[in-house]
């Protein structure tokens, strides 16, 4: 029989972060508590723009949030239409029409590639991968293509996709009959696509992010498209992270005029206050769906709460015009940013490269990324590392930086990297 027990008071301000700390060792993860005792144990509590705020009044830039936050936390159009839907009916039945989802639906597709304009809503990205992969097998493509260095998601059809050993070894064997190819390389894909016409689903990133900002060579994306419809092939665009105007673009498809099957958003969909993604596919890659409307669903599927997010960030991304702003920004951080590390760490950096608000720092060896995220919380700073480039520190900022936020950004990585300098300088031996 299960006690019911009454929750325990929350302990005063100056334990909060030792009880939070205990909390996470009892009840959620071992190796995340130990993951923030290396960030001084700070607890986040606040955030509006582009800037979060610590239970200990510290004020971070955050230029993490994994893509998130391409407008930035809190934004207030976003706000206002989650704060309206939640006063009046945030979760539907899912027997009757619902306003929002239509709407939603509706926003999503005006901004999309033309043809692309069949929607299913889900929560994450890799919920989105899975509905791509199964539109694919219900069309008929029982193959599946891969990139190296790509990450998909770690459930079990995207971790199929994901091709990364350390994350892949514990749950195997996986779904069957995926193939990882070099990414960047469209010779290798024909040959494959050759040898197996009509039957291949082929799903990519135009840059892959958590492989460490992997920018492909010019006029492969449109190569890879040629190449799928010569050989009958299935084309998904996975832009959870490179999309929403992160690359300076509405998509990534857009830098090179490529029109997938498919194409998977998610993390800024959701204007970084609600947990949405979305397949958005074409009129014949969705007929399954058409078709028979509870072959693939999900109980909070296009829930108004989240669908009234998504209205707010088109309108905000649109009325704020952030996807020039992001290519702006992106022209002006990327130059600086190279110039400090070739100044400060050019015996530690191997490139620095990025497309509009996805930056990506590599430095010789994971260790040092480590460091260098650090340092750079150390000075008021918050980014991330790439989970399939473990040596590349990773910078996502909003494009509501001001002028003034991204100096913050410059200044703070010119101090960072001379402490990482003087942190490496005291262990010869990893040099």
């Amino acid at each position: 029989m299960t006690v019911i027990q009454d929750a325990p008071a929350e302990p005063a301000a100056a334990d909060a972060e030792a009880e939070v700390l205990r909390l996470y060792r009892a009840h959620l993860s071992k190796g995340r508590a130990t993951l923030a005792e290396l960030f001084g144990s700070h607890m986040e509590t606040a955030s509006e723009g582009a800037w979060l705020t610590t239970a200990d009044g510290e004020r971070f830039l955050n230029a993490g949030g994994y893509g998130v936050f391409i407008m930035g936390a809190r934004h207030p159009i976003v706000m206002e239409e989650v704060e309206r839907q939640l006063r009046t009916h945030p979760t539907a039945t899912r027997i009757l029409l619902e306003p929002t989802v239509a709407y939603a639906a509706e926003a999503l597709v005006s901004v999309m590639p033309p043809g692309l304009d069949r929607v299913h809503f889900a929560l994450s990205g890799a919920e989105a991968v899975e509905t791509g992969l199964k539109l694919a097998r219900a069309n008929g493509f029982k193959r599946t293509v891969s990139m190296r260095g790509g990450y998909h998601g770690k459930t079990l059809g995207a971790l199929s996709a994901t091709a990364k050993d350390v994350y892949q070894a514990p749950f195997r064997p996986l779904v069957p009959d995926f193939l990882h190819l070099p990414f960047g390389d469209a010779d290798a894909l024909e040959e494959e696509l050759r040898a197996h016409p009509g039957e291949t689903c082929v799903i990519l990133e135009p840059v892959q992010g958590e492989g460490g900002v992997i920018i492909p060579p010019k006029g492969y994306l449109k190569r890879v498209e040629e190449l799928v419809r010569e050989y009958e092939g299935f084309l998904i665009l996975d832009e959870v992270q490179s999309g929403f105007g992160r690359l300076g673009e509405w998509w990534g498809a857009d830098v090179e005029g490529v029109v997938p099957d498919v194409l998977l958003t998610g993390k800024a969909l959701g204007g970084g206050v609600m947990p949405v993604s979305a397949a958005v596919a074409t009129r014949k890659a969705f007929r399954p769906f058409d078709k028979d409307p509870y072959v693939h669903t999900a109980t909070f599927s296009g829930q108004p709460v989240l669908m009234a997010a998504v209205r707010g960030a088109v309108r905000a991304v649109k009325e704020e015009r952030l996807v020039t702003r992001a290519m702006d920004l992106g022209a002006r951080l990327l130059p600086r940013i190279t110039e400090v590390a070739r100044r400060n760490i050019p015996e530690l950096v191997v490139d620095v490269r990025g497309r509009g608000l996805l930056i990506g720092v590599e430095l010789v060896e994971a260790g040092l990324a480590g460091e260098l995220l650090i340092e750079l919380f150390n000075h008021g700073v918050v980014a991330n590392h790439s989970m399939n480039g473990s040596s590349v520190v990773r910078f996502t900022p909003p494009a509501v930086l001001s002028d003034t936020d991204a100096d913050f950004l410059v200044n703070s990585f010119d101090l960072a990297t001379r402490d990482l300098v003087r942190g490496a300088a005291k262990m010869p031996e990893r040099r």
